[in-house]
């Protein structure tokens, strides 16, 4: 059993800064990739930064130079910085990782999505 624990959520003023965590606990051999996605109201899910186990990331193009997402390998966490919010930022945002939960798994490079129950993030303007 994996589960995905998100925290972090809140309001905040356009502007501020909010940082969103997740931990990963369970049965976990090895992680591949971790993300965040976000989805608000009438929208479709979108990423918004992903990390691979190299620490490569990714951002969606409407985050670039204010959100930062990081990880740590030890901990099985994966951590969203974000600054400068605007109120279209608003949403809840999910954490996933890609996780084989056992060796075996592992060395076939299989690996599963899982994804967190969610945190809201509220900027008003």
């Amino acid at each position: 059993q994996v589960q995905l624990v998100e925290s972090g959520g809140g309001l905040v003023q356009a502007g501020g800064s909010l940082r969103l965590s997740c931990a990963a606990s369970g049965s976990i051999f090895s992680i591949n990739a971790m993300g965040w996605y976000r989805q608000a109201p009438g929208k479709q899910r979108e990423l918004v930064a992903i990390i691979f186990t190299d620490s490569t990331t990714n951002y969606a193009d409407s985050v670039k130079g204010r959100f930062t997402i990081s990880r740590d390998n030890a901990k099985n966490t994966v951590s969203l910085q974000m600054n400068s919010l605007k109120p279209e930022d608003t949403a809840v945002y999910y954490c996933n990782a890609d996780i084989a939960p056992f060796r075996s798994m592992a060395f076939r490079s299989e690996f599963i999505r899982y994804w967190g129950q969610g945190t809201q993030v509220t900027v008003s303007s």
